[in-house]
């Protein structure tokens, strides 16, 4: 039987991928660990079509509307669906104080990760803006910033092959 080589066992062992443990302590962590993006502001009185061409630039679901320096309201896909969709009204002469949500809901970047996920899920949310203690915009957490960090708790189903058939590169929004 062959003599084991400590170092080489060693340098095995640091190579082995380390599994980490979804329990409480990961939802207790801070979202600052999410590294949430920065919020991407527009005015109050600015235009519906200022604010989607903000969030088309930017590549996001949502904008947040401020006040000088304070947060005032939200603005999402979701107002853009429910309310242009289909409806008589012109984004470039409504104003964004019409559709967007006011007063939203908002965590401080230091809150528990699992603070946003209630109310993610309580308020069916797919955004929640942080804010400072004067509630300016500091930055905004999104459902995809906690799937994206909870993925690395299951290197196991990152493995597993894709759907026969399925062309996961060209499939966008679950469709």
């Amino acid at each position: 039987m062959a003599e084991s080589i400590p170092e080489v066992e060693e340098y095995l062992e640091e190579r082995e991928p380390r599994h980490r443990v979804l329990d409480d302590a990961v939802l207790r962590e801070p979202i600052s660990v999410l590294n949430p993006a920065a919020p991407v502001s527009v005015e109050k009185g600015s235009t519906i079509a200022e604010a989607i061409r903000r969030m088309q630039e930017h590549h996001i679901g949502c904008v947040l509307v401020i006040e000088g320096e304070r947060l005032v309201g939200i603005f999402t896909e979701r107002d853009v669906l429910r309310h242009l969709v289909g409806d008589e009204i012109d984004p470039a002469k409504t104003l964004v104080d019409e559709l967007m949500t006011p007063n939203p809901e908002t965590l401080a970047p230091d809150a528990a990760i699992a603070f946003a996920l209630n109310k993610m899920s309580l308020g069916g949310f797919r955004h929640v803006p942080l804010v400072d203690e004067s509630h300016r915009p500091v930055g905004i957490v999104s459902v995809k910033d906690i799937v994206e960090y909870m993925v690395d708790f299951f290197p196991e189903v990152l493995n597993v092959p894709p759907e026969p058939g399925l062309d996961v590169t060209r499939a966008r929004e679950g469709a």
